[in-house]
This record gives C-alpha cells, structure tokens and sequence, in this order.
C-alpha cells in the first residue's frame, strides 16, 4: 500500500471517528450545562417589557409597616383587590398573586378575602404541586416516574371556589437556572394550568382574544425567552398602594403581579437572563406571561436530527482542513464559528433552541488535529530532507540551511582563510580491473567512509568526493578554532584507520589499497558554484589548487603539508623536510613536508 493510499485511509478513519464523537456529543448532553452558558448570553437579550404587566411587592417597606407575613390574615389581600377593582374602569384585567393560602387563618378575613376575588371575577391564586418520584409496574418493566404528582395544595375552600388557581411552581433546568416553564400538568383527572399560562388565558377571555399556546416537549415543558432582568418591570410597593399613595388608574387595564420581592422570603431563583444575581418569582411569572403573549417561546431541535447534521458539517470542515492548506483553513474555520452563531440565532428567532458549542468545539478539535499533523508531517518530512541532504552536502551547510527555516540556498561565495586536505586512493585503477564491480565499489565504501568520518570527527566540512579521492575544507562555512591543526589531525586519524582497513580488505579481497593525502592553508573563495538548479558548495583559488598538487605529489601512504601548515603547527608535529618540489601549473614551486607525527 503506497504512502498517498494510507494517508487518505488515515484521514477517512479520522473523518468518522470525529462524526462519531460529534454525534454522541450531542446526544448524550454532556456539554449541556457547558452550552448554556454560551447560549444564555447569546439568547437572553433584555429588551422594553411590557408595560401593562405590573408587579405589587410585598418588599422590605411592607414587612416593616404591616409585620412578618406570615402573622398576616386574609384582610390585607382582602383589602388590596377591594382598592384595585374599586372604579371598575380602572381595574386590572387580571390579578395574580403568586402567593398561597392553603389553609383557613381568621374566618371573617378568609371568607372577605374570597368574596373580594369574586366580585372582582378575574383574580387568580396560586397552588403547589408536590412532586414525589415513583416506581411503577409496567408489565415486566420497572418504570421510574420522577415528576410523579402526590399531591396539589390548593386553596382554602371559599377561596378556591372563588377565584381560579394555577400551579406557582418553577422548573429548575440540570444546572439550577430556570430556563422552561410548563402549560399544565394532570392530577387526579384534573388539568391544572401554571399561573402565567392562566393569567394569559384569563387576559386573552377578558380581551376577546384567541390564546395561542406553545409547542411542548416532554412533559408539556417549553423554553421562553426573559424580557428583562430584576426590576424591568415597574414595581410597587404593596404599602404605598393600600396606603392610597398610587393612583387607581395606574393599574388599568393592568396585568397586576403580586407576589415576595423581599430577601428572606425564600422565593428567589436563578435565572437565565442575568447571572450572579437571583429573581424574585413574582418576575420570573411575569416574564413567562410576557413570553406567552408575544410567542417568545421555543423548543429544543431533536438531538438526533442535530446530532446527524452536525456530524456531516464537521466532516465537510475536515475535508476542507486536509485539502487545503493552513490559511485557508483558517479563514474556513473562522467563518464556521461565526455561521454556527448566526445559524443558532436564526433559529432561535422561529422558535428553535441547538446546542451552540458542540460544532465550535469539533471544529476546533479538527483543525488543531490536522494543524499538529501538518507541523508533525512537516518536521518528519524536515528531517528526512534533512538527512538526505547531508549525504550529499557537508552537514554544517545543510544545518545552518534548515535552521534557517527556508531551505533558501543562492548562488555566491565570500573570500575566507581556510585548511584544504586532499586524499586519493593509490593502486585504484589496477584494482578494480582485477576485481568484480560490486567489489570494486564496496572496498571504495570503506575507504570513503573512513576519510568522511576523520573530517566530520574534527569539524571539518566534507567538500566532494572525485571519483576515489576527497576533498574537505577547514574554517568553512563557519569558523573553526584551530582549524589548520584539525586538518592535520584529520590526515592523521586517515593514514591511522588506513592501516586496519588494508588488513581488512587484504583478508576479504586478497587486496589492498593505500592513499595519498596532501594539505594546504590560504585563502580561498568558499560558496555555492553552479547555477540557478544545479549548484555545489565548493572552494576554489590557489590555495586548493596546492593542496591537490600535493596530494598527487604524495607517494603511496604519505601526508605532504606545505610551508604555510608547517608554520602553524610546526610545535605540534613532527616531520622530513622533503624540500622545494616543483607543482604542475604553477611556476614557482613550494617548499613541502612529510607528516611523520601529531602530538
């Protein structure tokens, strides 16, 4: 299997490993509390309320004028429906109190408090729903109920037969906030209506008008947008109003609110629209009603059906990642978040709730995979290059070449002192007419391989090889301290690791071979000679031209230095003097050693 078929396998297999997990993402709800408080931000907007709906407080200045509610009887509610229906022209369309009175207090107050709510003829109360989880038999199946109903508080007996009633209580999503709210619940066949839900209902009667009722999910639930935080709506103060300071027609036409707006009262919640601050109920009701008589509600998308749409989506966006390159990868995923927001805005406007965070997430999960496979492809495929290209260039070059990111190489040279050391096999050519070619080239491995390894372990730079002979510079590309000495020490490890490769080769071939090395020091011109697709990182000048005349000057397993590498290591050496030799090509000749020991 080639490379180009395992990297599209690998690619598909990432593709629906990332479909898979998006998929269960989004219908397990693990990320569900994690999304919501994206969402409730993204969502929950305050705009203007609805100014007919008014809350009366039973706030701080009340409790302090009239005492602890709970040593109240029925005469101050008695009283307050009797001020607010008092100019029939200035009545409310409905008064809700979101408040229970379940059991008999004062007699006289009681039966006032009911005949007030029936003349009154459109006040509501509330009544709780106690919730108990049971465990029922269905066939051979244990079915566990968790919103099973055990019981309803209602109201005390004339009062419920005076006014209507609605369930007052709140539904707490998974991380506490109230985000939902119910249209009825069953309870021993009969239907019961949250208090908004009757409050929109008894306004839409008195009104004329047709109520319009939510879609619902499971257990009649349904989401619905705030209309504004804690004190958007205009609260009143209960005292001020029974005390006359509030004119009756201020609650004409009205849905009046009347409920706990005091800390202590135990009627504060989380709320989706403002973290870090509680709602009283009172609000929470009013902002329910608000959202039934404007459609402000709305449902969660099917987690499955998201869950199969998202998965296509984020495979689309891996298709995208791995054939395109980073940039535009970019761009694509910047667009994708942003599209993901619209998308769950738009939907949010004709009544759809998605998850807002699994595709930004999956998104970003597959473009980091591919952006780390890239950057790991692409060190992998560096080093490869890399490693290829110095068996090939010296390895200093191709180092500083790839430190410099591009692997830019251009035409040019600089003039610089330099050590150049040549090495030429000796008996080369009668050899390899007595030998198989295979031989031929595996004895000239050895040898290379013992010339290359004495330059590399003394920092010098591996110019060329010429056919069976090597050329290497010293203080080239970069600065070498000592670098005269390390080109004589480089002749030395060669003409010592020679002696043990021609014992072995004479035991393997019957053969051997030897070598002649010549060094020289000057200036020279160091650089990339060639053109533009084809170049090599050589030194040229007189400087190498003398160190190859001494090399072929060299007789059989003997190292020529000039005067000039003599004079610089002259105390480190030992050497003949062999004199003044002519060299070919130049009309003066040069005063030459033998290389005899390096201390």
């Amino acid at each position: 299997m080639n490379r180009m078929k395992k990297e599209s396998i690998r690619k598909i297999i990432v593709s629906i490993v990332v479909a898979v997990l998006t998929f269960l993402l989004s219908v397990t709800g693990i990320l569900y509390s994690f999304d919501k408080i994206f969402a409730d931000g993204w969502y929950q907007k305050p705009t203007p309320t609805n100014p007919q709906i008014k809350i009366i407080a039973i706030d701080e200045k009340t409790l302090q004028s009239y005492g602890d509610m709970k040593t109240w009887n029925r005469s101050i509610p008695a009283d307050l429906v009797d001020k607010l229906y008092e100019a029939e022209e200035f009545a409310p369309s409905v008064t809700v109190f979101d408040i229970m009175y379940i059991s008999d207090v004062e007699a006289e107050s009681d039966v006032r408090f009911a005949k007030s709510c029936k003349k009154a003829g459109n006040v509501i109360t509330a009544v709780n729903t106690v919730y108990k989880t049971e465990v029922t038999k269905q066939g051979e199946t244990l079915v566990v109920d968790e919103n099973h109903i055990e019981m309803v508080e209602y109201p005390y007996e004339a009062l419920k037969e005076a006014a209507s009633y609605g369930y007052a209580n709140t539904i707490q999503d998974k991380d506490g906030y109230i985000r939902y709210a119910t249209t009825e619940v069953s309870y021993q066949g009969e239907v019961l209506e949250a208090l908004a839900v009757k409050a929109y209902n008894v306004y839409c009667r008195e009104h004329g008008l047709t109520p319009v009722m939510p879609e619902t999910f499971e257990q009649n639930k349904f989401g619905f947008t705030y209309s504004g935080k804690s004190g958007a709506y205009e609260i009143l103060s209960l005292v001020d109003v029974l005390e006359g300071k509030i004119a009756p027609q201020a609650f004409a036409d009205s849905i009046v609110f009347v409920g706990a707006y005091a800390p202590g009262m135990q009627d504060a919640y989380n709320v989706a629209i403002q973290k870090g601050a509680q709602m009283y109920g009172v609000e929470i009701h009013a902002n329910i009603l608000e959202a039934l008589m404007e459609g402000k509600t709305n449902l969660p998308v099917s987690e499955t059906m998201f869950g199969i749409v998202a998965a296509i989506i984020v495979v689309l966006f891996a298709v995208v990642c791995w054939k395109s390159k980073i940039v535009c990868s970019t761009i694509v995923l910047v667009v994708a978040m942003v599209l993901n927001f619209v998308a769950g805005k738009l939907l949010y406007g004709n009544g759809k709730v998605m998850n807002l965070v699994i595709l930004p997430i999956m998104f970003l999960v597959t473009y980091a995979y591919f952006l780390i496979e890239g950057y790991l492809t692409e060190i992998l495929r560096r080093r490869k290059v890399v490693s290829a290209f110095k068996k090939y260039v010296a390895p200093q070059v191709v180092d500083e070449i790839s430190k410099q990111g591009d692997f830019k190489i251009v035409l040019g040279g600089e003039s610089r002192e330099v050590a150049v050391l040549f090495v030429d096999i000796r008996g080369f050519t009668p050899m390899s007419e007595s030998l198989e070619p295979e031989q031929v080239v595996e004895i000239l491995n050895e040898y290379l391989q013992l010339t290359t390894e004495s330059i590399f372990k003394n920092g010098g730079t591996l110019d060329k090889f010429i056919g069976d002979a090597t050329m290497a510079v010293f203080n080239a590309p970069f600065d070498l301290d000592d670098y005269i000495y390390k080109a004589v020490c480089t002749a030395r490890d060669i003409a010592a690791g020679s002696q043990a490769l021609e014992e072995k080769l004479m035991a393997r071939f019957g053969k051997t071979v030897s070598f002649g090395i010549g060094v020289n020091c000057g200036r020279a011109v160091v650089g990339n000679i060639g053109c533009d697709f084809r170049m090599d990182y050589t030194a040229i000048g007189d400087t190498v031209n003398t160190a190859a005349r001494l090399e072929s000057n060299a007789k059989k397993g003997q190292i020529l230095i000039s005067e000039y590498v003599y004079e610089a290591v002259k105390n480190r050496v030992e050497v003949t003097e062999i004199g003044e030799i002519p060299l070919k090509g130049k009309s003066k000749g040069v005063f030459v050693y033998q290389l005899d020991h390096v201390k």
